[in-house]
């Protein structure tokens, strides 16, 4: 965004001063504004509206799917007692290599899995195998859902989409009024998820 200002500024100086010196300032003036391209904000929702659901086919189709896998001491035992951290790394690499996160959300990510592996080993958190862990709300994270339909990224739309300053706040459905608040931060000419309302620390994994 930087360098778009500055180009336009730059090309409007130099045909202001070009065109000042035929005597005709005012009508080269005008056609240099209109023939500047600003930022297409239609072409950032779509770019933006694509990378969220090549994020979701990922998800669905080539990802792990090993988000906070559960340890025990022992085969037989009936209590979790931490993550599994050496899996743990692995899905922090697959999450890097996809190119679809911000560092930022990343190691949010890893932040919610060290706090979850103390508190499963202080025993301020109790997991019994067989049952939901005591952390999340009991729903996908990834869409803070119990199912969803057949190839659901075929059919997601974003809604109440706030741009600033290259962020992007916004919620996404496959449909009806149910929507998923997520954060997206444009990097490079490349939106990069930075924020998923599942993975909000304060709620996912919150005192009682």
């Amino acid at each position: 965004m930087k360098y778009l200002k500055s180009t336009f500024f730059l090309l409007t100086l130099g045909l202001f001063s070009v065109c000042n010196q035929s005597g005709n300032v005012t009508t080269a003036k005008s056609k240099a504004v209109a023939e500047i391209p600003f930022v297409n904000t239609r072409a950032l929702l779509e770019d933006l509206k694509n990378r969220v659901v090549e994020l979701y086919k990922w998800n669905e189709v080539q990802s792990s799917h090993v988000d906070f896998e559960p340890l025990l001491q022992q085969e037989m035992d009936s209590v979790y007692v931490g993550l599994d951290l050496a899996r743990h790394e692995q899905r922090l690499a697959e999450l890097r290599e996809t190119n679809f996160f911000t560092d930022h959300f990343v190691e949010n990510y890893d932040q919610i899995a060290r706090t979850i592996d103390e508190k499963l080993k202080d025993k301020s958190k109790i997991w019994y195998v067989g049952e939901l862990p005591p952390f999340g709300n009991g729903a996908n994270p990834w869409c803070n859902c119990q199912d969803n339909p057949d190839k659901y990224w075929e059919n997601i739309i974003l809604k109440n989409v706030h741009m600033s300053n290259g962020d992007a706040i916004f919620s996404w459905s496959w449909g009806g009024d149910v929507g998923y608040k997520a954060k997206a931060v444009l990097d490079h000419g490349l939106w990069k998820i930075d924020y998923l309302e599942g993975f909000d620390p304060k709620t996912f994994i919150a005192s009682e």
